[in-house]
């Protein structure tokens, strides 16, 4: 993801839990007593009733009076600008702002955390728990921002619980979507706002394989969405051929394939065929939670080719605990069933 000039809006897929946003809070509800964790399962009538008791919740303040750990600082932003490739000149020079998109990362924790967490946003996460709902995954967040953040400046923050959804069912299981709003204050003025969605759900049972029943068919992998602006990238791979899109008005390329450029704007486009040559910039090693079609643990990096562009795709060559950022790769292709070839990156030992 790159951030751009500052904009007033934002999505980001979901980094990292904290609550947020700051309302006058109305009166806390009692805390949070245990239910029977059998209470996932139960009629619509019990789950209405349970859902009313989570709505008593909204409102409630998260956070009260949080202030981050530092002030809005150079160093920060050079990092985070050089972990996301963005060299936009307004986050440099004397008169440099932050990317908007670093909007929760100045009221974040750390490895410490914060001590200013209200006790309403830890009776919801009890009742939850005593309800089976055990199990979280981040969703997603939306950001606004209203004024950019300079060097120097102090960040505050309040946050408050703004909504629990019903019941929902998904793949990963039964449960409720919560979400929370953060203000962000910079030196006393509204910044921006940060809202953080999770799902608090029970597990799904898996299906369990019967003794003497034939062994399932094993899962395909996820299939990519083809369209129009990205059909010659996977017609290349087809052919063994990784493409990169090239400007053809200021020669930028550009990584994944998009129908304008992002440097100048222009929809005019060539391509050029990779190298094959590479190192690991970034990586992962998926363990849990398991995907159907995927053997975990396995590595999964962010490769930065001779090109200059970074591609994401599975290590191979090595094992996953042998990755190392720096590492060189070389592209091949791997055959992953009768219908989908992808392109991975072996991996060289060390």
């Amino acid at each position: 993801m790159t951030a751009d000039a500052p904009d007033r809006t934002g999505r980001t897929p979901a980094p990292h839990p904290s609550p947020g946003t700051g309302q006058a809070p109305p009166t806390a509800p009692a805390p949070a007593t245990a239910l029977p964790r059998a209470e996932a399962a139960r009629p619509a009538d019990d789950a209405a009733h349970f859902h009313a008791r989570l709505r008593t919740f909204e409102g409630l303040p998260a956070v009260t009076g949080g202030r981050g750990k530092d002030a809005v600082n150079r160093p920060m932003i050079r990092h985070w600008c050089e972990a996301m490739g963005d060299a936009h000149p307004a986050y440099t020079g004397p008169d440099a702002i932050a990317p908007p998109t670093m909007l929760q990362a100045w009221t974040m924790g750390g490895l410490c955390g914060h001590t200013d967490r209200s006790t309403a946003y830890d009776d919801l996460s009890a009742l939850l728990d005593a309800a089976g709902f055990t199990s979280v995954v981040a969703t997603d967040c939306e950001q606004e921002y209203l004024r950019p953040l300079r060097p120097g400046e102090t960040v505050t923050f309040d946050a408050v619980i703004e909504s629990v959804s019903a019941r929902k069912t998904t793949r990963l299981g039964t449960g409720h979507f919560v979400t929370t709003r953060m203000n962000v204050q910079a030196d006393g003025a509204l910044a921006g706002t940060h809202r953080f969605r999770i799902l608090r759900y029970a597990p799904a049972a898996r299906p369990r394989q019967e003794p003497g029943a034939p062994a399932r068919p094993r899962a395909q992998r996820p299939r990519p969405v083809i369209n129009r602006d990205n059909r010659g990238f996977w017609d290349g791979v087809r052919d063994h051929r990784l493409l990169i899109q090239r400007c053809t008005s200021c020669a930028t390329l550009r990584f994944p394939w998009l129908p304008g450029c992002n440097a100048c704007a222009s929809p005019d486009w060539d391509t050029v065929e990779a190298s094959g040559s590479g190192t690991v910039f970034s990586y992962v090693v998926m363990h849990h939670p398991p995907f159907p079609a995927f053997d975990p643990p396995y590595a999964v990096a962010l490769v930065e080719l001779a090109e200059g562009v970074r591609v994401v795709g599975n290590i191979t060559g090595v094992p996953y605990d042998k990755v190392r950022i720096g590492q060189p790769v070389r592209l091949e292709f791997t055959r992953v069933d009768d219908e989908l070839e992808l392109p991975v990156f072996r991996g060289s030992a060390e």
